[in-house]
């Protein structure tokens, strides 16, 4: 009898164990895969006759506020390959993804990139009302090379030529708030990276994504300083909340503490919030975006003036 109870006790535990698994899988499940419609591979420009693509991620219930995302790691993009489950802590909170893809290098270079993206944010701005969008409010995201290329255009984003043919390309391509992870901030002085040469040359595992006169070290401190984000902090700056590990070897921490130091000399906002222990990329990042959301919440919440 007694064996009896303890069997029936142990079996009512493994039940409730169980019952207590599934519904956190249940939950997370339901969590990462909100309500969403997806217009995929919209058109935003062309590329030496190729089409550049984003995709669309309207939210069950909009706040009328755009994030431009960027998909991009190691500067490469592949059409289609956002998954939603990824930004279910923006899209829970109302914000319109839009997702955006570029020609990946080398095929491109990163100064070709870094002007597709603009264009594409220009795009996003032109067509934001069609997409329930306030043109005025707009964010922008991505990691490591997507916060590299988010940085170009939070810092040299701006209006477009007056008298561009194409009305898109006249829109300004600035945006109003940043939220990144562990973005490369200059090019020219890489510190303790494991891309660093110690030449004064580019990242050793990047050199074709720069050009072919790249290795040129004159040509190259030209490049290196056009696309690095740290030479171009001016008084408007988006307010901008950095993720960095303080254990990426890739992209070393001072890359984002630097940018910080510089921009509060102008008196603008960087946070950076370093995740101790975390490399280039840790699993938690996923619930991160909810500080992002909260960031994004605090700084697009109202227009910008």
């Amino acid at each position: 009898m007694r064996v009896w109870r303890i069997l029936r006790n142990l079996l009512i535990f493994l039940a409730a164990v169980l019952v207590f698994v599934v519904t956190c899988v249940g939950s997370a499940w339901i969590y990462f895969h909100p309500r969403i419609n997806r217009v995929p591979g919209l058109v935003y420009g062309q590329r030496d006759g190729k089409d550049l693509t984003m995709d669309i991620l309207q939210p069950a219930h909009p706040n009328g506020i755009g994030i431009v995302l960027m998909v991009s790691g190691g500067w490469k993009s592949q059409a289609g390959s956002f998954r939603p489950w990824i930004a279910a802590a923006l899209l829970r909170r109302g914000y319109t993804i839009f997702a955006v893809y570029h020609i990946p290098q080398p095929e491109a270079t990163v100064m070709e990139i870094t002007q597709d993206v603009n264009r594409a944010v220009r795009y996003v701005r032109h067509n934001a009302r069609q997409y329930g969008v306030d043109p005025r409010r707009l964010g922008v995201t991505g990691g490591s090379a997507g916060g590299h290329l988010s940085l170009m255009v939070a810092t040299r984003g701006g209006p477009g030529p007056a008298d561009a043919t194409d009305p898109v390309d006249r829109e300004s391509s600035a945006v109003q708030a940043v939220a990144i992870f562990y973005p490369i901030t200059d090019l020219l002085n890489l510190g303790p990276s494991t891309e660093n040469l110690g030449d004064g040359g580019p990242p050793r595992s990047f050199v074709n994504a720069f050009g072919p006169q790249s290795t040129n070290l004159a040509v190259w401190k030209v490049i290196g300083r056009e696309m690095s984000p740290i030479y171009y902090v001016t008084s408007n700056l988006p307010p901008s909340l950095i993720f960095h590990g303080d254990a990426d070897t890739l992209v070393p921490l001072d890359q984002s503490e630097r940018f910080q130091a510089e921009a509060r000399k102008l008196g603008r906002t960087v946070e950076v919030v370093v995740h101790h222990g975390g490399k280039h990329g840790w699993l938690s990042m996923v619930w991160d975006l909810r500080r992002f959301a909260n960031w994004f919440d605090h700084y697009l919440r109202q227009p910008a003036g």
